[in-house]
């Protein structure tokens, strides 16, 4: 870890964090915060979602447009200019994206195509995440910001491996931040399932985990791929995501940096608040 004790971290004149667990449990809320006090908030989903698949959304709205006769015309003789309107707190063209897999006539995608999309982004994150060390940089370069929040998104640990001692994207990440995972409970578990059944929204799996689901959904269904309800499958597999992910921001946590509870950074308010909670995660 760059700081390896507690002095060490609040002596620093450039405090480097990098915010990692499930999402909806504060990690760019308290980028938000953090940022009105000075810091640098590098946002890994909107670097995703620009940098790297801007592209490709922009063309899926263009290629929708396009079955509008109306809208066509004027695309074709470029009247019209179609773009995603991504912020850091308005990440939906990113996750409408990478869709949902199943019948189209209920907004699914074919199987094959939602692989080669959840490719795309799986490529996409590692990229964004290597590209941190970058924006520390131009941070102070550019702007003279030391303080720096890497506000990552809940899918980094289904793109690295915590128990290899030279996965390159945590080896990178932690020689120039401290990893912190923010702790969840059973109940916020409980409440981000219960959001998440109100409106379930399209995320990215780790391939292996997303073809057993796959075919295990349609076995107990009993449907073909072109039949699957989209939004059903996506519910029947977050909470059994989420489980798969509690042990692997666990193993990152344990080998690569330290953790927090979410309920702790509910309490925080400011700067200084921040920086007391992570220097009781830190040894004397």
């Amino acid at each position: 870890m760059i700081y390896s004790n507690r002095a060490q971290w609040l002596g620093a004149e450039k405090k480097r964090v990098a915010l990692f667990g499930m999402s909806g449990l504060g990690k760019t809320w308290a980028a938000n915060l953090l940022r009105d006090e000075g810091w640098f908030h590098y946002s890994v989903d909107y670097r995703i979602g620009t940098r790297y698949m801007g592209e490709y959304i922009a063309d899926n709205f263009k290629r929708e447009a396009m079955k509008n006769p109306f809208l066509a015309e004027l695309l074709l003789s470029d009247s019209v200019y179609i773009a995603s309107n991504i912020t850091f707190e308005n990440l939906a063209p990113l996750s409408t994206y990478l869709g949902k897999p199943g019948d189209p006539a209920k907004g699914g995608l074919p199987f094959d195509e939602y692989l080669h999309r959840q490719t795309q982004h799986r490529e996409a994150e590692m990229a964004a995440l290597l590209d941190t060390k970058h924006f520390i940089e131009r941070a102070e370069d550019i702007y003279g910001i030391c303080n720096f929040l890497c506000d990552s998104g809940g899918s980094i640990c289904e793109v690295v491996d915590p128990e290899d001692p030279e996965d390159p994207i945590l080896t990178a990440l932690s020689q120039n931040l401290l990893m912190v995972w923010i702790e969840g409970s059973d109940a916020h578990t409980e409440e981000l399932v219960k959001r998440f059944d109100r409106a379930p929204k399209p995320m990215y799996y780790q391939p292996q985990f997303l073809a057993a689901k796959w075919t295990e959904y349609r076995d107990l269904k009993g449907v073909s791929e072109d039949k699957v309800d989209p939004d059903d499958f996506v519910r029947w597999t977050y909470a059994q995501a989420l489980a798969h992910r509690q042990p692997r921001y666990a193993a990152m946590a344990a080998n690569w940096g330290v953790k927090i509870r979410a309920e702790d950074l509910y309490l925080v308010r400011n700067g200084k608040d921040f920086t007391s909670l992570i220097a009781d995660t830190l040894p004397v």
